[in-house]
This record gives structure tokens, sequence and C-alpha cells, in this order.
């Protein structure tokens, strides 16, 4: 199953930028801005993704010789263009992976690109180790998205919020935190979840191993209805500020 990983924008180590991939990573980069080409360029300089090209849509796809394994699109574009082009370039390399990139999203068009083919969603103003990490779990087969777009639904009403991804739980038949008989680890874990946190990390902080952590996620999305983490965690966070609960990991 595919998960979505939360990324939080902020960088705690400005050395973490991996160095564990040896092969090139074929990268594509449509934008029509210039000082966001030259950006980007200097940040993927001595990484794995070896940006070849900077063509636009219709340059990449008439350019039969370039394979690429990544595709970093701007989305400074109407939404139905942009949507037009990801889809473009989903039919067009089928096996490559979609980077959207912007400044801010938002959670209809995260929906939106979702469906039209993108595997992750970036921001532009990120920091430069935080990004590379981003797209390498992207191309680990994660999809991620900034967790500045689901700070809203860690608290707050509930009508006063956007619509979750689509195919999220219906709010009145869903269980509660207490029916759902989650044990001590599983609450702990949500807890977590609720944070953006992934895997290593919780691991780490709850010292337990990341196989293990992935068995109890699986527990608690099967317990709770929930079909991804981010599902999961929108779902922890409107039972403790709507129901006034306890905290997930209290």
């Amino acid at each position: 199953m595919t998960t979505l990983t939360l990324v939080d924008d902020r960088s705690s180590d400005t050395n973490t930028s991996s160095t564990s991939h040896t092969a090139a990573i074929p990268t594509a980069l449509i934008c029509d801005n210039f000082l966001l080409r030259s950006g980007l360029r200097h940040i993927l300089q001595d990484t794995p993704f070896d940006l070849a090209t900077t063509h636009s849509e219709t340059r990449l796809l008439q350019n039969g010789n370039f394979e690429p394994a990544l595709i970093l699109v701007d989305t400074h574009q109407t939404t139905e263009r942009l949507l037009e082009i990801i889809r473009q370039m989903r039919e067009q390399f089928p096996q490559a992976r979609i980077v959207a990139l912007a400044e801010r999203f938002d959670l209809s068009f995260v929906r939106s690109g979702h469906e039209a083919g993108v595997n992750g969603f970036c921001s532009a103003a990120s920091a430069a180790d935080v990004l590379i990490k981003s797209l390498e779990l992207v191309m680990l087969g994660e999809t991620v998205l900034p967790f500045e777009v689901l700070r809203p639904f860690m608290g707050g009403p509930r009508q006063n919020q956007e619509q979750p991804l689509h195919g999220s739980m219906a709010e009145p038949d869903s269980p509660d935190l207490k029916a759902c008989k989650l044990s001590l680890r599983e609450r702990e874990i949500l807890g977590c979840l609720t944070q953006g946190e992934p895997n290593k990390v919780i691991a780490r902080k709850l010292d337990i191993t990341e196989a293990t952590i992935k068995v109890h996620v699986k527990a608690i999305l099967r317990k709770i209805g929930a079909a991804n983490r981010t599902q999961a965690a929108i779902w922890a966070s409107q039972r403790l500020t709507q129901r006034g609960g306890a905290p997930v990991n209290g």
C-alpha cells in the first residue's frame, strides 16, 4: 500500500542530504521561471538527481531520446492547464515519478493532482536538504505532502475546514477512539502520525524497530477504517478536537 508521508518544511540538519544512491536519476523540470530553474539546478548538484533538461512539456514529449525517471512540474499555471500537463506526462512516461512544486498547496489541488498522477507535492520554499529528502522518498515509492497542507486539520471546528483528501471517511459513521480498542502502543503511534512523523522517527522515539511500526500502523488503519496514514492522522485529530478527548498518546 502506498503511504503518504507528511514533510515538515523546516530542516533539522543542514548536512543530512543522502548520498546512499549511486545511480543517477534522470530528472526533467517543466518550468518557465528562469530563477527557479537556476535555483533547482544548483540545489540538485552533487545529488543523485541528474537535471538533464528543463524542457517545456511540449519539448519533453517530443524528445524521444530522453526518458525521465523523475519529472518536476512548476505549478505557476492555471489549475486546468497544470492538470492537463500532468496527465500528458503520466500517459507518456507511465513509470516516471511526478512531483509538483509550489510555494503552497491547498487540498483541492492536492486531490485533483493526485488523481491526475502526481506522486509528490513539494514546497519550492523548503530548505534544500528537505527538498532532496522529499524527492528521495518519492523515488522510493512514497507519496509526499508538506505537513502545512494538513495543519488546519490539527485543530479547530470541523465545519470550518475544507474536505480532506479523496476517499476519507464519512464523519458521522466513523468510530471514536475508545470504540476502536487501540492498544497503548497503537495510541502512541497514532499520536506520532498526527505530527506527520515517518516510521524511522517514530521507531527511534519509541525505541522499537521500523518493521514493528509498520505492523502497528497496519493494525491502526484496520481498526479505524482508514485507507492510509494521512486519513488516520486526520481521523485522530478530529476526535481530539471535536470530542475533547485526552491526547492520543497520553
